[in-house]
């Protein structure tokens, strides 16, 4: 009797079903909202530039025959930089003043005249109309000393203008001239660049102008010295794009320059944009259910996903900006997020940031 019992309870035994394990939770690779997905900011490169630049050249066309500055050089206001070949303008300088003075003689013998004329006319032995015409001689003759004087002064500015002057103080960024070179009335010989005025010019897509206004901050590092910060901001904006690249031209003053910082070097320049209502997600965290756009919000204590109706607002090459329907510190998986179901169990783990 006691085996049957034993048989009878084994059997029971075996009969009854093993419950099954619990199933482990799933890996889930996610970021957190305001973090590390808040709106990236923009990076531009730009160049160090000087507020103030002069390109200088020449008035006249003509043949340089002197060079006295080098690239690099400090020059002072009124520095002599560059000379032309005066042979011309002076023998032109010389046949001006000697027009003035012959103007000179002719008005001298017309006074003379005019002088003589009004005696004659005191005395009755000439008419009106002979004074007349004698005053009209003298007033010609005074007027061509006049003009001819004027030719002179311009002629005399030709010959000045052979010599090319530093319009400000600074430094000598640029030579596009040397001795023997013939030159063009204008064109480019020398650049000067006032150096304690230093800026980084950018040049800024159309896509990436929001937010960038006169006045609005940003962090400029050298490619040089990557590790210092330089605090700018925005003093021009180009009012239209440029025909060719179509991007803007912007210029940042610096505010805290040192020496380190000098006039042609590299820079990267980075505008925060964020308003803190936007954020910024990769674009794997963001599927389509039922038409809307949702996201994967992880509950930090519970490990739970659940489905999340967001507003979507730019793609950018970066990620999808996100306008509404999360919250800062919230975390969203950014990967797999196809085969996720409600209430499914997660084990979150950070992803790497993306900045």
């Amino acid at each position: 009797m006691n085996y049957l019992l034993g048989m009878l309870a084994f059997l029971l035994v075996a009969c009854e079903k093993s419950a099954p394990p619990e199933s482990a939770p799933r890996p889930a690779l996610v970021i957190t909202v305001g973090e590390q997905t808040v709106s990236a900011p923009v990076t531009l490169v730009g160049e160090v530039r000087s507020r103030y630049e002069s390109a200088q050249g020449f008035r006249i066309n003509g043949k340089i025959i002197q060079r006295h500055v080098d690239i690099g050089a400090v020059v002072g206001k009124g520095q002599l930089l560059a000379k032309l070949d005066s042979l011309d303008t002076g023998l032109s300088t010389q046949a001006a003043e000697a027009e003035v003075r012959a103007a000179e003689a002719d008005l001298a013998l017309a006074q003379a005249d005019l002088d003589r004329q009004r005696q004659l006319h005191s005395k009755k032995f000439i008419s009106d109309q002979a004074l007349d015409m004698q005053e009209a001689k003298f007033k010609a003759s005074a007027a061509r000393v006049n003009q001819t004087k004027a030719q002179a002064a311009v002629t005399g500015n030709q010959s000045r203008y052979t010599r090319l002057l530093a319009e400000r103080d600074g430094v000598i960024t640029d030579i596009h001239a040397e001795p023997g070179q013939v030159v063009a009335a204008g064109e480019t010989i020398v650049r000067i660049a006032a150096p304690d005025s230093k800026e980084v010019e950018i040049a800024i897509p159309e896509s990436r102008m929001t937010g960038v206004a006169v006045g609005a901050p940003a962090e400029v590092r050298l490619w040089a010295n990557p590790g210092t910060v330089y605090q700018g901001k925005v003093r021009e904006v180009a009012p239209a794009a440029d025909s060719v690249t179509r991007t803007f031209h912007v210029r940042l003053a610096l505010l805290n320059p040192d020496n380190v910082v000098r006039l042609g070097m590299t820079a990267g320049v980075r505008f925060y944009q964020n308003d803190g209502s936007d954020f910024l997600l990769p674009t794997t965290a963001v599927t389509q259910r039922d038409g809307l756009a949702i996201v994967w919000v992880v509950n930090p204590n519970t490990g739970e996903v659940q489905p999340r109706t967001i507003q979507t607002g730019d793609f950018r090459e970066n990620g999808v900006s996100i306008s509404s329907g999360l919250q800062n510190g919230e975390q969203v998986v950014v990967a797999g997020v196809h085969t996720l179901i409600p209430g499914q169990i997660v084990k979150a783990t950070q992803a790497r940031s993306q900045r």
